[in-house]
């Protein structure tokens, strides 16, 4: 039997049900004992899936000699796409964008990539269903952006899932240069979500209905609940049912040859059908509630509620959710089945240099929570006050990636006064939010498990320097993926006054005589932001010594990015002020920040698809416990048309993003002056080094 896919495979499914696989998206990145799994099993009971010994995931007995893992399944598919598209082109085609549900953990998508990858597709981005959809609604609407935000909500009822979005529509201003553009853009502020709750599992229940209603018959020997084929059938019909219930009150649903060449009628009205799913139509209301708190927004600053997908044809799902939203009607512009792909298309196009097409930004928003944990160790104290031997060792959590938080960005983590070699753990965490049942659809939370080495090799190489702390470089690029850069440590060195330029001292000499100063060159720094740090999930670890700053560069505003709600209790992290050393700023467009990419080390989810390389340990310097994080946005920095406020933290943060940047040599033949002068000897007052490794992580 030769492969086939799409409406082929369909009706081959009908005679060979084993061989035909079905909503293998469900499966990807799964463990064997996922509930996920076991959901899926019993869909289908007629599949021999088994333990993959080496992975843990699950593989399809195809027949006696072969046996294929989701991934490859899926692989098939996507060739077959290629080929399609090819076809139409009539050329070939190696590049592409992917939509994935919103809710894709690390391994999934990881997985996801593994399966295009074993058929030499090169995925430009993984892109979420609600992005995408949201990018071809607003291409065609651009005339009505403007700076003023609009909100719109998207309720996607597929197959498997249902999604609802919540979409931030204006123009913002994007930096080129000197040039200040001005391009529509997108932002997703909040997204809720119910795995389950899709069109299959109105097909199942109905298909269930009809074979109880045909065993009820007595008239065969045999269990249709023990025949695949017949089984099959049923569930074709199920659906052809479901199709014609949405728009008719009742309908027959009829099989010829069922089992043991015995037909099978049986009429079947709307009500029947909606008694079955009544359940499910109770579950509605869910995703609107968790996409509005995500987005801390209300359903009176929705400007409309667009559908999407297959399911929301049907009648009762239209009327539970107009409830929901208690709008007077709901948006049915979009074409459901296309609008997903049409958006990647256009994604892609604009990430190739074969095509030009007007610039829509596109920031996409996290929805699990990623912590970092650290051990910190305490000395105890006696009695009288006396430092006790014995250390307290305390568990010390920072998120890292909260809730809505929007992506690609970058955050740098500091650990400070370590002196020997110290792991740290990444997870998924703060999943309060979430039902019970979806937590078990997380699967496992660990993420990577980092242990630095070497620590204490550079801080005897640098003994004559201050260390500022170790630097940890974390990136959620455009397709979601939490990347380890890389992690460098840094030490400060004395001023040296031989290395003071001529400049320098004549210029100072100049201030000292019209302005009457002291010969002594002073520096000063500027006290960065710090959060404080969450140990053992109380609130009352925080603050015990060990901060951690964090300074967002936003799309341009000038302004920090406001700090989102973190866990599970929705607590806030404050900004407090810190002494310890200014964070650094990057360009991440320039070139070294493309070499830097290129030697990413991913943080991989211990359950993901595609094993985690270790990389070999090179020598690095702490000093200290604390942590420091750090977050910027991949794309392009943009502002919005009103002119935006700064208070003085933020203009503190300027001031010290300032000072730490590199000096430009002046050139020849410029005069010195008092300004100049004293500006070029505070800069070259302390000359820092740094120190860069990679980790060792499992």
């Amino acid at each position: 039997m030769r492969d086939c896919f799409g409406d082929a495979a369909l009706s081959t499914g009908v005679k060979y049900p084993k061989s035909a696989y079905w909503y293998l998206q469900l499966l990807l990145g799964q463990k064997f004992d996922s509930p996920l799994v076991t959901k899926y099993r019993q869909w289908f009971p007629y599949y021999d899936m088994r333990k993959d010994e080496e992975r843990g995931t699950i593989l399809f007995q195809h027949d006696s000699e072969t046996a294929y893992s989701p991934e490859e399944l899926v692989a098939m598919i996507l060739n077959y796409t290629r080929i399609i598209a090819q076809d139409y082109a009539e050329q070939p085609i190696r590049d592409c964008v992917i939509t994935v549900p919103v809710f894709y953990t690390q391994a999934q998508r990881r997985a996801m990539l593994y399966a295009a990858n074993l058929v030499g597709l090169n995925v430009l981005q993984l892109m979420t269903d609600a992005a995408a959809t949201a990018l071809n609604y607003g291409l065609f609407r651009q005339a009505s952006f403007n700076a003023t935000p609009q909100y719109i909500m998207f309720y996607d009822v597929g197959a498997l899932s249902t999604t609802a979005s919540i979409i931030e529509y204006r123009k913002a201003q994007v930096k080129e240069g000197s040039v200040a553009n001005t391009y529509p853009q997108l932002s997703v502020k909040g997204v809720g979500y119910d795995h389950l709750l899709g069109g299959l599992e109105i097909d199942i229940r109905l298909r269930d209905h009809l074979a109880r209603s045909f065993e009820g018959m007595k008239k065969t020997q045999g269990s249709v609940f023990e025949s695949p084929r017949a089984m099959g059938k049923l569930l074709k019909e199920a659906k052809r049912v479901k199709r014609v219930l949405s728009a008719n009150t009742d309908f027959y649903a009829q099989v010829e040859g069922l089992l043991e060449d015995v037909d099978f009628k049986l009429k079947v009205t709307r009500e029947e059908l909606e008694a079955m799913c009544s359940d499910l139509y109770d579950r509605v209301q869910e995703p609107v509630r968790q996409a509005l708190e995500a987005a801390d927004m209300t359903m009176v600053e929705m400007d409309s509620v667009i559908l999407m997908g297959g399911g929301t044809r049907v009648p009762r799902f239209q009327e539970a959710l107009l409830k929901a939203v208690n709008k007077p009607d709901l948006g049915r512009s979009l074409n459901t089945d296309e609008a997903a792909a049409l958006g990647a298309v256009y994604q892609a196009a604009g990430q190739t240099k074969l095509f030009r097409v007007k610039k829509f930004i596109v920031k996409d928003a996290n929805v699990l929570p990623i912590v970092v944990s650290f051990e910190k160790r305490v000395s105890g104290e006696g009695e009288e006050g006396e430092e006790e031997e014995e250390e307290v060792v305390k568990v010390v959590k920072k998120t890292l990636f909260q809730r809505s938080n929007a992506y690609p960005q970058k955050k740098v983590l500091t650990f400070n006064r370590y002196s020997k070699d110290f792991p740290f753990s990444v997870y998924y965490s703060h999943l309060g939010f979430l039902s019970d049942d979806e937590k078990t659809y997380v699967g496992r939370l660990n993420l990577s498990e980092v242990y630095l080495a070497g620590v204490g090799d550079a801080l005897s190489t640098h003994s004559g320097a201050e260390a500022k702390g170790i630097k940890a470089h974390f990136r959620m690029d455009e397709s979601g993926l939490l990347l380890l850069d890389y992690v460098e440590s840094l030490f400060e060195y004395p001023p040296d006054e031989e290395e003071q330029s001529t400049f320098a001292k004549i210029g100072s000499t100049l201030s000292n005589l019209f302005g009457g100063g002291s010969s002594e060159t002073e520096t000063t720094e500027e006290p960065s932001s710090a959060a404080t740090e969450e140990g053992e999930g109380e609130k009352g670890e925080e603050g015990e010594g060990e901060k951690a700053g964090t300074e967002t560069e936003g799309e341009g505003e000038g302004v920090s990015e406001k700090e989102e709600e973190a866990g599970e209790g929705d607590q806030e992290e404050k900004v407090e002020e810190d002494d310890e050393g200014a964070v650094e700023e990057e360009d991440l467009h320039s070139d070294e920040g493309a070499k830097e990419e290129e030697e990413a080390v991913p943080v991989e989810e211990e359950e993901g698809e595609v094993p985690a390389g270790e990389e070999t340990p090179e020598s690095a310097a702490a000093a200290g416990n604390s942590e420091e994080t750090e977050t910027r946005d991949e794309t392009p920095p943009t502002e919005e048309t009103t002119p935006p406020t700064t208070d003085e933290g933020e203009e503190g943060d300027e001031k010290e993003a300032e000072n730490d940047s590199e000096t430009t040599p002046e050139p020849e033949g410029s005069q010195a002056n008092d300004t100049a002068s004293d500006a070029e000897s505070t800069k070259k007052s302390k000359k820092k080094e740094r120190r860069r490794f990679q980790p060792a992580g499992r």
